[in-house]
């Protein structure tokens, strides 16, 4: 593959040192390994080769590959999630998060400024959270296949919504005008950072497209028409 192809993956993520898996995109796949949620919604991943959609190690490793090839990838830390970092450890006043109404536990996530993190220990009226991300220091290998290429613009587009919103067909249309695409959502509005992620990467990957017109349409249900 190349830098910039559209393409459609499937994979199992697993810890090197423990052979657990933190990530499958497989429903069958992890009802069999015990790892099924069902408020996941499983399937393949759609991947703009070297866009950062991956982890830079996986990403280096779909360019080596083509469509229908299956491969075993070891990705030491630095390539994954980084190594851990003993500064991305805080300590946080308990008021802060009380000033909240929130009431921390150990092993509580949290959210700081807009950043995700554990609580480690609670002592003296301090929080110990720890900012790393959770696989961060952490080798990996990746069972991962590419499963197909998508060269149709329109259908780089849902590869796009799919990637960024998580919605299918069922939920949004796509329409191409010349240089113009057209993405209409049913029943939802999508967030403004969401759209402006769209937007941006619609233009960054897609060339031909020079404009991007979103608009919502929402039906009566049965129920409000009685």
């Amino acid at each position: 593959m190349q830098k910039g192809d559209f393409v459609y993956i499937s994979y199992v993520g697993r810890i090197k040192e423990s052979g657990e898996i933190f990530d499958v995109t497989s429903e069958e796949i992890a009802r069999k390994e015990g790892v099924y949620n069902p408020e996941v919604k499983y399937g393949d991943v759609p991947v703009i080769v070297g866009a950062g959609f991956v982890i830079p190690g996986l990403d280096e490793a779909l360019e080596k590959m083509s469509v229908g090839e299956k491969r075993i990838v070891e990705i030491e830390p630095k390539k994954a999630f980084g190594e851990r970092r003993e500064d991305l450890i805080k300590l946080i006043p308990e008021s802060e998060f009380k000033k909240q109404n929130v009431d921390v536990k150990v092993g509580d996530f949290v959210s700081v400024n807009g950043i995700a993190g554990r609580v480690l220990s609670i002592n003296a009226g301090r929080v110990r959270v720890d900012f790393n991300h959770p696989l961060a220091g952490k080798a990996l290998i990746y069972e991962v296949e590419i499963k197909k290429q998508v060269t149709d613009t329109k259908e780089k587009i849902y590869a796009i919504l799919k990637y960024f919103s998580n919605l299918d067909e069922s939920i949004a249309s796509v329409k191409i005008d010349g240089e113009t695409a057209e993405i209409e959502t049913k029943d939802i509005q999508l967030a403004a950072r969401v759209k402006e992620n769209i937007i941006g990467t619609i233009f960054q990957w897609i060339k031909e497209i020079k404009k991007v017109k979103f608009s919502e349409v929402y039906e009566k249900s049965e129920k409000s028409k009685s």
